[in-house]
């Protein structure tokens, strides 16, 4: 089975409505592959960080009701995402962000994709854009 790293950024679009995220078809179909066991996520601990911050702020633009991102944390958290201690990524993620002109958050999920040998997939068309050509990132869009 392939390892895939995935940001908070594509895990926002399995969570939020639809007809406000772009890319939600791609996000799906990527779910879907893990639950056909195609594939298995891998995150650091700052994803779920992230997503739960992802959600506060649709809370507070009105965009989903407090239940509802409730739900939405409680339904990634049963995907059983394999998930790595943020620790252990510090050193490589800063040597990243200091090279590349990223923040230390963003270099986590690449330094996380590097350690294993798989690719991070992310929402982020800026991070891609800037990244993909060095370093094992894709942008969800290109799926």
């Amino acid at each position: 089975m392939t390892c895939v790293v995935v940001d908070a950024s594509v895990a926002v679009k399995w969570c939020l409505p639809s007809q406000r995220e772009e890319l939600v078809a791609q996000a799906e179909e990527l779910l879907a592959s893990s639950r056909r066991d195609e594939i298995q996520f891998l995150v650091p601990d700052l994803f779920w960080v992230e997503l739960a911050n992802a959600l506060w702020k649709a809370i507070r633009r009105t965009e989903i009701s407090a239940d509802n991102a409730a739900s939405a944390m409680s339904f990634v958290r049963d995907l059983g995402l394999a998930t790595v201690p943020s620790v252990d990524l510090v050193p490589q993620a800063w040597n990243l962000a200091v090279t590349y002109g990223r923040t230390v958050y963003d270099s986590l999920y690449v330094a996380l994709a590097m350690q294993s040998k798989s690719e991070l997939i992310t929402a982020d068309e800026r991070l891609a854009n800037a990244l993909a050509a060095r370093l094992p990132v894709k942008w969800l869009g290109a799926l």
